[in-house]
């Protein structure tokens, strides 16, 4: 079911203006310090966490906000110490901190103490769909949604939000430009460094990558089949609306009579932020539930798939890091083009033979699981893809990214007092 919107975002967030401008005030009275603050909305993962483990290895202090206890113990069993963001010690850390570092929002350290600092936005995933003040949904709101004045206001409250940013990194020069039009950034905020979450598709050989990520798999979803292949479909977020790609009880059975033929268990991610109702209506082990609440990160499992299957999730951009071949399935491309918009043609990413329902995406599955010709077809476009967006492949974004960070910090201090 949809659980969250942006215009239910929105509306709660102008309902909290008071609050970020008391935190604004302190924040102006708080002195910072050199500690690292880190925050995602997804859990502990994700860029951050990338970022996090050079950090440490760099001798940073540092600290984690969570959002909850599985957060906390999640940060624990890592070794890395926590604070809850909304709690006043959440706010202290967040308003005493030198690097604030987040991968969704300000939200994911505590967002009424951010002003000030060194705010380090890593983003997670390459935009295929608009964002940011590139797409209308960004200041859509519940609260009298047909407002001009409500939009406006959204927009000024956004494009200072994002002001703060000192630092975004962006995986190509491609990329570097949607992220500085949605954003509103300079190019001197926007660096084209790689993206951290990504370096763990470069961690290792080959078969040692393949060997972890089917262990996280069989961690999240338990065992699997011998021998059997494994197929994500990652359909993205509407929004609120209902997921118009959920399968019919008929297409349920010819989905499931086509894994079994191939010999295939489909793994059904969701996003998390608007779960579809994808569950067979009758017994089967060949459909798998692997949404965040059983693996909070998806992308160091992508070297344990052989298929992707997605509509418009930037997963389809670090499928060819593996690679891994990619089937398309948007059945609303018109709707989401004209209410999200994309970056570029879909047909351009996708192609110009991408399904739009069930039955041609079972057949264009079941031709990548039996014809090897059209399985290597489908892994060059994917890698080619990938080649377009992706500047480094080499594991070592995240480093550049913490090189970054202290070098832009120190320019901004300037020559410390006895030194030249």
């Amino acid at each position: 079911m949809a659980s969250f919107s942006f215009g239910a975002g929105n509306a709660a967030k102008l309902l909290r203006l008071p609050l970020y401008a008391l935190g604004r005030i302190a924040t102006l009275a708080i002195p910072r310090g050199d500690r690292w603050v880190f925050g995602c909305g997804a859990g502990v993962g994700d860029g951050p966490l990338a970022l996090w483990e050079v950090a440490a290895a760099e001798g940073h202090r540092a600290v984690w906000l969570t959002s909850d206890s599985r957060e906390a113990e999640e940060a624990a069993a890592r070794g890395i110490p926590t604070l809850p963001k909304l709690s006043w010690r959440g706010f202290w850390a967040t308003a005493r901190g030198g690097v604030l570092v987040v991968s969704y929002g300000t939200g994911d350290v505590n967002p009424y103490a951010v002003s000030g600092g060194f705010l380090v936005q890593l983003w997670h995933g390459i935009p295929l769909k608009r964002i940011g003040l590139d797409s209308p949904e960004t200041v859509r709101s519940a609260l009298l949604p047909d407002s001009r004045l409500v939009r406006g206001l959204l927009a000024r409250l956004y494009r200072g939000a994002q002001h703060r940013i000192r630092l975004l990194p962006a995986a190509s020069h491609l990329v570097r430009g949607r992220l500085e039009s949605a954003f509103a950034l300079p190019d001197d905020r926007v660096a084209v460094t790689g993206e951290p979450r990504v370096d763990v598709l470069s961690a290792g050989t080959a078969d040692e990558r393949r060997a972890r990520a089917r262990q996280l798999l069989r961690a999240a979803v338990g065992d699997l089949p011998d021998g059997a292949r494994l197929v994500l479909y990652a359909p993205t977020w509407r929004d609120g609306e209902p997921d118009p790609a959920v399968p019919t009880a008929e297409e349920w059975r010819e989905i499931v009579d086509a894994l079994a033929a191939a010999d295939l268990v489909l793994l059904v991610r969701s996003h998390r932020l608007g779960a579809g109702a994808y569950v067979p209506p009758f017994p089967t082990d060949r459909v798998r539930d692997l949404g965040s609440d059983r693996l909070r990160d998806v992308t160091a499992a992508l070297p344990g798939l052989d298929v992707l299957v997605t509509d418009y999730s930037s997963l389809a951009y670090d499928a060819g890091l593996v690679p891994l071949p990619v089937l398309y399935l948007a059945p609303d491309r018109e709707a989401y083009r004209a209410r999200r918009g994309f970056y570029g043609r879909y047909e351009d990413v996708a192609g110009e033979d991408y399904a739009t329902d069930w039955p041609g995406l079972v057949a264009q599955l079941t031709e990548v699981a039996s014809d090897p010709a059209a399985l290597a077809d489908r892994t060059a476009r994917s890698a080619r893809l990938s080649e377009r967006v992706h500047a480094f492949r080499d594991g070592g974004s995240a480093r550049r990214v913490h090189d970054a960070i202290v070098a832009r910090r120190a320019r901004a201090r300037g020559p410390r007092r006895g030194h030249r």
